[in-house]
């Protein structure tokens, strides 16, 4: 059997045992890639295979758990509470105009590139809201999963920056001539908000209207109240914004940034040693349950880039793809760029698969940089936050309190949507050529 299938079977059962809830998320990254690899010959490495994987996603493991940590303290202060009470008076109690403001939100903050960020940033913020109202955490999810996901086709964001350099061409080349598809993707998406909001609006019905915004604050739990610091929102405001700041600068890695905050958050807002122990323990657990599916993670993506299997999948692609097919090539690589983002990571993708593809659209007299823009279209870009080869997913879900599977079931299909308005744009405007 040759390591391209024995690579691509291994993501497909993966993938299909998470989705249809066949053996929890945890359990199928640790051992159907290890099954993989002893299936492939390569047992003898698999200790060392896992230790890289493990080492490459350390540095985001650390980070999520203070992460978690440092705006689980936050949320105990009350942090959130002002902001929720904002978004409040600007959109009300309507699920179509929250959700609308999910997507924007996301795509605004996400214009710094780093899906973390945006993460970490818009789904605490938003999360409170979300649950005083009664919609569904998948909602929110979906939302800035597809906010993050288009506005990571700027030319700073990782796909496209990798486009770039692997074509060895500039963003004249590659991203300039995406901006009316990015456009009309953008668009797309705010379409979906509008119909995910009148669902969530539908299912809640006239509960709704049982709701009084003023007397959210009343029904609040008082253990949780007396946790709450309001006179220091002022101080863990600036405590947040420096933490992003820092970040968003490079000053400092996030793992660090979010241990000092999480000190500092404690310090300021728990001064006594018995609380703030209390609150690292009423978060611990769900620092742990989503930090060790990170690491699982880890160890899935550290086997299959060091057997080989995803770059043998990437050769074998691009060998099963026909000749004839011409200048069809760059279109089918943009819809299949949202799925394509379950089986490579970014690197293997633009650094590996596309400089082959696109040296064969050469070949066939087509314009190789059609592959990138292509690539753009979905290829980590709409498809990066529902992979399980990226830890922004499963720092997302973590935060969003949602499972992998139900994530990637009512996420995919509308990234994937709208990718496919970005490719239809890019073909009928010329840019994506047959």
């Amino acid at each position: 059997m040759s390591l391209a299938l024995i690579g691509f079977l291994t993501i497909v059962i993966m993938l299909t045992l998470i989705m249809t809830k066949r053996l929890q998320t945890l359990l199928a990254l640790i051992l159907v890639p290890i099954i993989g690899c002893l299936v492939a010959g390569q047992g003898a490495k698999l200790g060392e295979f896992i230790t890289e994987g493990l080492q490459n996603i350390a540095p985001t493991g650390v980070m999520f758990i203070f992460a978690i940590l440092f705006f689980g303290v936050m949320s105990d202060a009350g942090t959130f509470d002002p902001i929720v009470k904002g978004i409040l008076k600007v959109v009300g109690k309507d699920p179509v105009k929250i959700c609308i403001g999910t997507f924007l939100l996301a795509a605004i903050v996400h214009l710094d590139g780093s899906g973390a960020v945006t993460f970490l940033i818009a789904i605490p913020a938003l999360l409170p809201l979300y649950q005083k109202l009664g919609m569904r955490n998948t909602t929110l999810a979906t939302l800035v999963a597809l906010g993050a996901g288009i506005m990571n086709m700027l030319p700073w964001g990782g796909p496209t920056l990798r486009a770039i350099t692997a074509m060895k061409s500039d963003i004249n080349g590659v991203f300039i001539p995406m901006l009316i598809p990015m456009a009309a993707g953008f668009i797309s998406i705010l379409v979906i908000a509008v119909f995910l909001g009148r669902a969530e609006k539908k299912r809640l019905g006239d509960t709704l209207n049982d709701i009084c915004l003023e007397e959210l604050e009343e029904e609040a739990d008082p253990e949780a109240e007396a946790l709450k610091r309001p006179k220091l929102f002022p101080v863990n405001l600036i405590l947040i914004i420096l933490a992003v700041f820092v970040m968003l600068k490079s000053i400092l890695p996030p793992a660090v940034v979010f241990m000092i905050g999480t000190a500092l958050a404690l310090i300021i807002n728990y001064p006594n040693i018995s609380v703030q122990k209390e609150r690292v323990d009423s978060h611990a657990k769900a620092a742990l349950m989503m930090a060790s599916m990170l690491f699982a993670a880890g160890s899935f993506i550290g086997i299959m880039q060091g057997s080989g299997m995803l770059t043998a999948i990437a050769k074998a692609i691009v060998n099963f793809i026909p000749i004839s097919l011409g200048g069809f090539i760059p279109i089918l690589v943009g819809v299949l760029g949202v799925p394509l983002s379950l089986v490579f990571d970014p690197d293997s993708y633009y650094y590996g698969v596309l400089p082959v593809l696109s040296q064969a659209v050469d070949m066939m007299g087509g314009d190789p940089l059609a592959i990138a823009r292509a690539s753009i279209a979905g290829q980590m870009t709409l498809g990066f936050p529902i992979s399980p080869l990226t830890g922004a997913t499963f720092l997302l879900i973590g935060l969003a309190g949602v499972d992998l599977a139900e994530h990637q079931k009512k996420t995919l299909p509308l990234a994937w949507a709208a990718s496919i308005v970005v490719v239809i744009t890019a073909t009928i405007t010329g840019v994506i050529a047959f």
